[in-house]
């Protein structure tokens, strides 16, 4: 029997790892792919305090070998399935089932897509979800992103230091991204914005070769030539493994107050899987260390009675 598992080796799942191990616990971390979550492929990071500028890699290398060094089990497999047991829970991943006392959830987001005609046949060929990812694979090309929230410009501006040109589609005239992000966006000679227009279809024959766009009233189609779309219009959490023993809000995520704690014993919730109105780095970390100390007090008190 596991002291304490934890679904997720992004911030928050790496942060609840450091502070259950400061607390004299032992804690595994499940991740499916690269510990660091979201933020690892990303060229700079600019709003983690004391950190500016350090790479989504870095940083993500810092987190893991801290939480390695103080004595977490990092391991890299997909978890399949979570059933609670009377004597607390089964952990189900593609290699092994873990026992345990108590799970932190801190898988977060995944993104949302377009659903539009060929974006689905040309992932990977031509449709993106991450410029920091597949950036390099456009050097010198023509490429659209789809969006207008931070990631969206975000990702304009880094595909601007790499491609030929960036066109900005946004279905509307103004922007959800940071005030000094849009201004950066419109001064950056390279960025064209398609604004108050929406995606129609993604076309080619072996790979992406033009997007079809018009107004947000479906008039006036216009094909534009480019080598490479990305789409960045926010994300879903990833809530199907817990969604039986959680309350979601309305878009779909983990109500649980600041304490990180659910209305299930056992299960705690932490990064921007949870309801909240700021995810960020930052928030991510506070949620970790608050939902692995919130774990950590739940194994020293239950094996206190």
């Amino acid at each position: 029997m596991q002291e304490i598992i934890i679904i997720g080796g992004g911030t928050a799942g790496l942060t609840a790892a450091i502070y259950i191990q400061r607390s004299a616990l032992q804690s595994i971390v499940l991740e499916s792919k690269d510990f660091g979550g979201r933020i690892f492929p990303t060229l700079a990071i600019d709003n983690y305090p004391g950190m500016p500028g350090v790479s989504g890699y870095d940083y993500s290398e810092l987190l893991r070998k801290q939480a390695e060094d103080l004595g977490s089990k990092l391991v890299v497999s997909e978890v399949l399935n979570l059933e609670k047991r009377q004597d607390g829970w089964l952990v189900i991943t593609k290699d092994t089932e873990y026992k345990t006392k108590a799970v932190i959830y801190a898988v977060g987001e995944k993104a949302r897509m377009l659903g539009i005609k060929g974006e689905a046949e040309f992932l990977g060929r031509g449709v993106a979800t991450c410029a920091a990812c597949d950036g390099a694979f456009y050097r010198k090309k023509d490429t659209v992103i789809i969006g207008g929230g931070d990631k969206a410009l975000d990702d304009a501006l880094t595909l601007s230091r790499i491609c030929n040109s960036v066109q900005l589609i946004h279905r509307r005239d103004t922007f959800k991204a940071a005030g000094s992000t849009v201004e950066l966006v419109k001064n950056t000679p390279n960025i064209r914005l398609h604004l108050n227009k929406t995606a129609i279809s993604i076309n080619g024959t072996n790979k992406v070769e033009s997007i079809t766009i018009a107004n947000t009233d479906n008039s006036e189609p216009e094909d534009i030539q480019v080598a490479g779309v990305f789409v960045a219009i926010g994300a879903i959490p990833q809530t199907e493994l817990v969604a039986e023993y959680v309350t979601l809000n309305e878009n779909g995520y983990i109500i649980a107050s600041d304490d990180c704690i659910t209305e299930t014993e056992g299960l705690f919730v932490a990064g921007d899987v949870r309801q909240k109105p700021l995810r960020q780095l930052v928030t991510a970390a506070a949620d970790g260390a608050i939902a692995g100390k919130a774990a950590a007090d739940y194994i020293i008190h239950n094996s206190a009675i």
